[in-house]
């Protein structure tokens, strides 16, 4: 009786590690990617906006397209099953594009193909078939690109504040962003696009927006936009969503710098982990900082995992914000 007790003892004491051993391989929660589009392979660039983030269920959603992404064919994309929009100035929206990768320098990219009136962000929509997700009226005037390059209106979709659209595994919903979103006379076509830049003026398609993303293996991430410090950034992104990851960008003057952006990343937000973004300015050389950039000062002035958004370099997170692969 007193052996077989014993060896029923063991065997339950084993049976939790057994367990683990045999777990099928992928049984636990898999990461987030995110892979940086800028203009030149392995650095972080002046124009340098555009993100690509895959869920573990294979949505792909491309973040402010800008000026470094080819157009729809450009061969880093892979499939697009949602493009988001921050606002709608040409260097997030995308007056022009780049022709191919490393044309121009690092600070001076060559973005030389026009994309107006119709938007880098709409042609690669239309020609992917993707969704685009905006918050206000950026979402009418969207869709009406997207009829004028042959897809459908309807998939211009808005997502008020508070609310949330759900894209595959990923649940995207808009934050305020403290910024203008003036629309230029260059995406209208006709004489009302003449007239609103011989007038200096640009067109109103509502406020401008950050984004939250909650992915199907639970991680949360905050995509800034162009913002200020705001109060929704406690209210909204820390306390109701709880981000874990932040790309935050960085440019000063025309957005937070960075000193105010690593205040609003600890002191704010408090995720794990966070990617600088809209430095304007050649960041990186040979995949390093360049010393006494914005971006260094950025580096050196947050106490959250920071890492660079070197295009083309895949990082993977998991569910807590940690970087897993490629950090």
């Amino acid at each position: 009786m007193m052996k077989t007790l014993v060896a029923t003892m063991i065997v339950a004491a084993a049976a939790p590690a057994l367990a683990q051993e045999e777990k099928p391989a992928g049984a636990e929660a898999a990461g987030v990617s995110v892979t940086p589009l800028g203009s030149h392979d392995g650095e972080f660039c002046s124009r340098d906006r555009a993100m690509v983030f895959e869920d573990p269920d294979g949505t792909r959603i491309l973040y402010d397209a800008g000026r470094t992404v080819a157009g729809a064919d450009d061969p880093r994309l892979g499939r697009i099953d949602a493009v988001l929009v921050s606002h709608v100035h040409g260097d997030h929206l995308g007056d022009q594009r780049i022709a191919a990768v490393n044309a121009g320098t690092c600070a001076q990219p060559e973005t030389s193909v026009a994309t107006v009136p119709n938007s880098n962000s709409a042609e690669i929509a239309a020609g992917k078939g993707a969704k685009i997700v905006v918050g206000s009226e950026m979402a009418s005037f969207l869709g009406s690109k997207l009829k004028a390059l042959g897809g459908d209106p309807a998939d211009s979709q808005l997502v008020r504040f508070g609310g949330s659209r759900k894209i595959g595994g990923v649940s995207i919903t808009t934050v305020p962003a403290v910024h203008s979103n003036g629309l230029s006379g260059d995406f209208v076509a006709g004489p009302l696009g003449e007239n609103l830049k011989t007038a200096g003026l640009n067109a109103y398609v509502g406020p401008p927006t950050g984004y939250v993303l909650t992915f199907s293996n639970g991680l949360v991430a905050y995509l800034s936009g162009d913002t200020g410090v705001t109060a929704e950034q406690d209210t909204v992104v820390s306390k109701q969503y709880g981000a874990k990851l932040v790309v935050m960008n960085i440019g000063d003057v025309f957005t937070t710098g960075p000193k105010e952006a690593a205040y609003v990343v600890d002191e704010i937000v408090k995720p794990v982990s966070v990617i600088p973004s809209h430095a304007n300015e050649k960041a990186t050389e040979g995949g390093k900082v360049v010393p006494g950039s914005k971006t260094e000062a950025f580096m050196q002035a947050v106490k959250a995992n920071a890492y660079l958004p070197l295009s083309g370099r895949t990082m993977t997170f998991d569910e807590s914000g940690a970087c897993v692969k490629g950090c």
